[in-house]
């Protein structure tokens, strides 16, 4: 077995530990900036599904457009922005969703109320002439 200098050894350790932390660096701020923008593309994707290019016009094209703009800071490689933009758009995204939710169930219950209002008609009406 070859035997080191003590101070070869100690170069190697320094290169070694210099190379992960500049790995450390890197790979952190994408993974989360990639993860995130996955994150927001599925909000985005949701809240169409539900309805939001009819019921929030403004809040998913705002979604949209910031999706778009964290797509094209991911490609530059700037992440910080990237995911801010993703969590942004994955807000806008919820709103949104929550809004479409929201006028649905506004338009189910209004029509749940107008039968309401025929069938009570209907009530009144049948009573009336029985007596």
């Amino acid at each position: 077995m070859e035997k080191t200098h003590p101070m070869t050894q100690l170069a190697r350790l320094g290169c070694t530990a210099a190379v992960l932390a500049l790995t450390a660096c890197a790979s952190p701020q994408k993974a989360p900036a990639t993860a995130d923008v996955a994150v927001s593309r599925n909000a985005v994707e949701n809240a169409v599904s539900a309805g939001a290019a009819e019921l929030a016009p403004e809040e998913i094209t705002a979604a949209r457009s910031k999706m778009m703009r964290a797509n094209q800071a991911l490609a530059a490689k700037d992440y910080k922005l990237a995911r801010e933009l993703a969590i942004q758009a994955q807000a806008d995204a919820k709103l949104a969703q929550s809004k479409a939710n929201s006028a649905k169930a506004t338009a189910a219950s209004n029509q749940l109320n107008e039968d309401l209002r025929v069938l009570r008609e209907e009530v009144d009406r049948i009573n009336t002439s029985q007596q």
